[in-house]
């Protein structure tokens, strides 16, 4: 994930000058969701948690269902970059095979874990409509770039194809992570990715 901004400083509910991060909102959040479960986690209670209230809160994340997510906007900013700065003579295969695995390439001491985010995102029921559109971002990025080099539109079968296989390919690998606590997620992605060669070599 992207570097958290410099935190801001402003008044805790005590009235001690404190500092709020999305780090700070995440990693209390997800203390919360270990605890209480998703579901029953409100924004108040994780603003009471670092004591803020809950516009504060929403200042850095809309509602309860971004924060799992993270800067999920600044992130596709990054993958865009990754892609736009593959080496062109790449097979078009290559080029968003590459590009995945970076794009999942995450410091192993984050906080919360990644392992922890996505286990969040991908098993609870309440979070499955926000995280479709989220997908279809991801996706989008792919489409963009496939557009870009073969002379087409992000629209048309080619680039939504291939973006809908990546997303395919990539989710079977993070459910096989998730189900095992000792798999490399790099590995699995490398192997799942692979298979888009199928679709898209010649």
């Amino acid at each position: 994930m992207p570097t958290s901004p410099a935190p801001t400083t402003r008044r805790s509910l005590r009235g001690r000058p404190a500092a709020t991060s999305h780090a700070e909102i995440e990693q209390a959040a997800f203390q919360l969701f270990v605890t209480r479960g998703f579901e029953a986690t409100t924004l108040d209670d994780i603003g009471e948690a670092i004591g803020v209230g809950r516009r504060t809160i929403t200042r850095y994340y809309p509602s309860k269902n971004d924060i799992p997510w993270g800067q999920f906007d600044r992130t596709l900013d990054g993958f865009r970059e990754i892609l736009r700065a593959t080496p062109t003579e790449l097979q078009l295969h290559e080029a968003v095979h590459r590009g995945v695995l970076a794009f999942n390439d995450f410091p192993t001491d984050a906080s919360p874990s990644h392992r922890d985010r996505m286990r969040l995102i991908l098993t609870t029921p309440a979070l499955q409509a926000h995280s479709v559109l989220r997908y279809a971002s991801w996706r989008e990025v792919i489409a963009e770039y496939v557009a870009e080099r073969t002379g087409t539109r992000p629209d048309d079968l080619l680039p939504q194809t291939v973006g809908q296989v990546s997303l395919a390919l990539a989710l079977t690998a993070y459910q096989a992570w998730l189900a095992d606590e000792s798999a490399s997620l790099p590995q699995l992605l490398d192997a799942t990715m692979a298979h888009l060669r199928s679709y898209l070599a010649g």
